[in-house]
């Protein structure tokens, strides 16, 4: 029988603590006025202007042109997100078969060239993207959003480590079938790789979720703007006396929050096996 030990829950819970303290006085703060942040600072208790800092920052039009809100907003990162994630799975697992399963030259050698890539953060290579997507016609569009950033040598990395634990036996019964590589990986290898495929899916999505620095090159109309830059836009409004709309930057923040933790929530358990189990 396990004895309990009082120092590891200890530990358990100042690290929930201490994870879980700055979300609730994001949430609390988000429920008083502009000018009782300003003068006094966070809250750890509810205010009274909850229902009307949400829906505000949800309905009202504001910008420059007067058109975009809080809704479309979150609708943009939304697309982003799940653009983002869904592409880049398609192209990685789409690399990650050809490079084991079709028996070519310097294949090897590819992978690690792909793989070398990780050492290339976004703002090494984000103007020369910038400039193809510019001479495409592709600034201010989903299109030129999304597509720059799809190649991943992550998830081209653990497709291939997945790929490669899959027993040869799969692959010659599916041949003595007659199935073609086509067959092979829409009916056995994407059903096996549901675990692997919901695990990139958190990581990809949270991370394009997240992107700011790129939408904000990429797009000048605000009907293209994400919650990151409507936060930031908010921040920046300080002319003469005019105080910050803080509670509104603070539940434009809870809200951005709330779509990757209910991906998490939602593939949990398949983000944990993707990620540990061995035995495929």
């Amino acid at each position: 029988m396990n004895r309990i030990k009082p120092f590891d829950h200890i530990i358990l819970i100042l690290g929930t603590l201490f994870m879980c303290v700055p979300v609730l006085v994001a949430v609390m703060t988000s429920t008083h006025s502009a000018v009782d942040i300003h003068m006094n600072g966070l809250y750890l208790t509810p205010g009274d202007n909850a229902v009307g800092t949400y829906q505000t920052v949800l309905t009202r039009q504001g910008g420059f042109t007067g058109q975009v809100t809080g809704l479309t907003m979150l609708m943009n990162s939304l697309i982003l997100g799940i653009g983002f994630a869904v592409g880049k799975i398609v192209l990685s697992m789409a690399a990650a078969y050809a490079l084991v399963y079709f028996r070519f030259r310097f294949a090897t050698f590819l992978f690690w060239i792909i793989f070398t890539t990780l050492l290339l953060p976004l703002e090494v290579r984000i103007m020369p993207s910038y400039q193809v997507m510019s001479s495409l016609g592709l600034l201010n569009s989903y299109t030129g959003l999304i597509v720059p950033l799809l190649a991943s040598a992550t998830g081209t990395f653990y497709f291939r480590q997945f790929f490669k634990s899959v027993p040869d036996e799969l692959l010659e019964a599916a041949r003595i079938d007659g199935a073609g590589p086509w067959k092979f990986l829409i009916d056995i290898l994407i059903p096996l790789s549901k675990t692997m495929m919901a695990a990139i899916f958190i990581i990809m999505f949270v991370y394009g979720w997240n992107q700011y620095l790129w939408p904000m090159l990429m797009t000048t109309e605000e009907r293209f703007f994400t919650l990151m830059r409507g936060i930031k836009q908010i921040l920046q409004v300080w002319i003469g006396s005019q105080i910050p709309d803080y509670n509104e930057a603070f539940a434009l923040a809870v809200l951005a929050l709330l779509p990757p933790v209910i991906v998490v929530v939602v593939f949990q358990r398949w983000f944990i096996r993707g990620l540990t189990e061995s035995d495929k």
